[in-house]
């Protein structure tokens, strides 16, 4: 059958990753032509898609901003708890999500995107992006038994954890890792003794933070994007 996967469509429409738009597709809530749409389904030009009942808007223009997340923000579309979220520090757009998550209290790189292949690119563990952190540590010096525990790997409660590089820096370390589970760097340091004082993301592939300032954002250009698309997938 020709035509695009329903998930493809409503990732291109803003509505949500591809990965959530198959969670909708599994719970019923899209339709194709009148009848309850299903996993692997595709849709051609003048096919009636429509979620919860309503036809999927035009793709638009995607947009993405690259955001320096302070700390103190939530990094959700919406807190229930009240609390300030990302979303606050960029403009609006129909479908803007975070590509990823940084924590309560880390900083740093973190991408807003209404593009949902961008997201998967970014998220899909078989891309492996480089994810590079600075951390301030206590106590501040990082041993160099400690730096070759990071990168041999130490053991998390959600399984082993390996960092790709790691070097030591004035009051803590840099490491690179190609993964993402939560609090994953903190929890790392923990299991070889240190505490993270501060934690900021620099870079996430060969996109790095620079010089901007916390709470401060600016739009990728296709230069950005491009670079961060075409990656070959790890094997």
């Amino acid at each position: 059958m020709t035509g695009d996967r329903l998930q493809k469509l409503m990732a291109r429409a803003g509505i949500a990753s591809r990965r959530k738009a198959e969670e909708l597709i599994a719970a019923g809530r899209v339709t194709l032509n009148g009848r309850i749409a299903m996993l692997g389904d595709r849709a051609r030009p003048g096919d009636d898609v429509r979620l919860d009942g309503r036809p999927l808007a035009e793709p638009t223009a995607h947009v993405t901003y690259l955001l320096n997340k302070p700390a103190g923000y939530v990094t959700t579309a919406s807190d229930e708890r009240g609390r300030p979220t990302v979303m606050d520090l960029v403009p609006a757009a129909p479908g803007l999500h975070p590509v990823g998550r940084l924590d309560l209290e880390s900083e740093g790189l973190l991408l807003l995107t209404t593009d949902g292949d961008l997201t998967l690119a970014l998220t899909h563990p078989r891309y492996g992006h480089d994810k590079e952190y600075r951390v301030w540590t206590a106590p501040e010096y990082v041993g160099d038994e400690a730096l070759t525990r990071l990168e041999e790997g130490v053991h998390l409660d959600d399984g082993p954890a390996a960092a790709t590089s790691v070097r030591r820096a004035p009051g803590g370390a840099v490491l690179v890792l190609r993964e993402g589970r939560k609090r994953q760097v903190r929890r790392m340091l923990a299991a070889v003794g240190f505490r993270v004082v501060r934690l900021v993301r620099t870079r996430i592939g060969s996109l790095e933070l620079g010089d901007l300032p916390p709470g401060e954002h600016r739009q990728l250009g296709e230069e950005d994007l491009g670079r961060l698309r075409f990656v070959e997938p790890l094997l």
